[in-house]
């Protein structure tokens, strides 16, 4: 069983009951200190109540969505809050968080604001999982962080590694595996995994393929026994009504198949600025990518990735500087825009 990771302050800890956590049918609310009428903002007329702690309806639809029971899913403000539910459920001071750069910076940012100590395996040459390294570094590792589609990278890891560290650190640590972007490759999940291995915790969102940052609604998905024990420390009512109401209908079948044909739009795109920049010589290669984002390495020898980034920058071109992390000199992050979005892209890169 995999409770044995659980810290023992969280398996102890009687968890905050919250006026909607205690629940009960009553018509008249008076036992949350709420005040008794609303501002009808945004057209509701319940903003004055706390909602649920975990939205009915979303998980349900998000279970569906991800081919998970309920059960296994907690919807969070955001994949960011999940990964510090995570740090928060499972890491003592003594223990360690492991990641493997280049990837995603709030695993060492979420560590490092709870005092983790932190271990780091670098990807491979191809951005793959070095397992023997990991296995090398897992005395004292509590929980590893991994990416697939990986970011910055956009490349999705070798399954087969993934399934050989899910075995690996079987009763010795959490595989978090971040699966932020799986939506833009869905038959690549590991969801259907969950119940094969219990030390298992996927990070999902609906913040990339669903279109809805702006309204931070995330899940982790898990055995439900790890569930349980991050409902226990999750703050009392993570997830606002509007958020809710909105999570719950880019959930239902009209807002899947509406993210379905704005994942084949930004595909074509895709496809489309690869040719392009393929094309540039001052592109020296464009990584395979298996989410909304390429991984572009300039030619320094005609322009260093800072020079480019910067010149496009002050050409009111926004893209994101990798040419600093680990491994990725000379490259900069590409998010798929609109198609007129690529195109100034494309045109800008070749005033270079």
């Amino acid at each position: 069983m995999i409770t044995h990771l659980i810290k023992s302050s969280v398996q102890e800890l009687t968890p905050y009951q919250s006026a909607r956590k205690i629940g009960g049918d009553g018509t008249i609310w008076l036992n949350a200190n709420e005040c008794s009428t609303s501002p009808n903002a945004l057209g509701l007329d319940s903003l004055n109540r706390y909602p649920k702690p975990q939205p009915d309806e979303v998980i349900l639809r998000y279970a569906n969505h991800a081919g998970v029971h309920p059960n296994q899913v907690l919807a969070t403000r955001g994949g960011d809050e999940a990964i510090e539910l995570i740090i928060r459920t499972f890491c003592n001071p003594t223990d360690s968080v492991l990641y493997c750069p280049p990837t995603y910076g709030m695993y060492a940012v979420s560590s490092a604001t709870f005092d983790i100590l932190t271990k780091t395996v670098p990807l491979t040459a191809d951005f793959n999982l070095d397992l023997p390294q990991i296995e090398a570094n897992l005395n004292g590792t509590k929980v590893i962080f991994i990416c697939s589609p990986n970011n910055p990278t956009g490349n999705l890891l070798a399954r087969d590694d993934i399934l050989a560290l899910l075995a690996m650190t079987k009763d010795k640590a959490i595989v978090a595996l971040d699966e932020a972007y799986i939506d833009f490759c869905l038959d690549d999940s590991f969801a259907c995994e969950l119940d094969n291995f219990d030390n298992l915790i996927i990070i999902r969102t609906l913040s990339k393929a669903f279109g809805l940052a702006g309204i931070r609604c995330g899940f982790a998905l898990a055995n439900s026994q790890i569930i349980s024990a991050m409902q226990k420390i999750i703050a009392p009512y993570p997830i606002p009504t509007p958020t809710a109401i909105i999570a719950a209908n880019a959930l239902h079948d009209d807002g899947i198949k509406q993210m379905q044909t704005h994942i084949k739009t930004t595909l074509d795109n895709k496809a489309w600025l690869i040719r392009e920049l393929t094309a540039l010589p001052v592109v020296k290669k464009v990584y395979p990518s298996s989410a909304n984002f390429i991984l572009v390495k300039f030619d320094n020898q005609i322009q260093t990735g800072q020079a480019v980034f910067d010149k496009l920058w002050a050409m009111g071109i926004i893209l994101r500087n990798q040419t600093t992390a680990l491994n990725l000199s000379d490259c900069i992050r590409i998010s798929i825009g609109t198609q007129d979005e690529n195109q100034a892209v494309i045109d800008a890169l070749k005033t270079l």
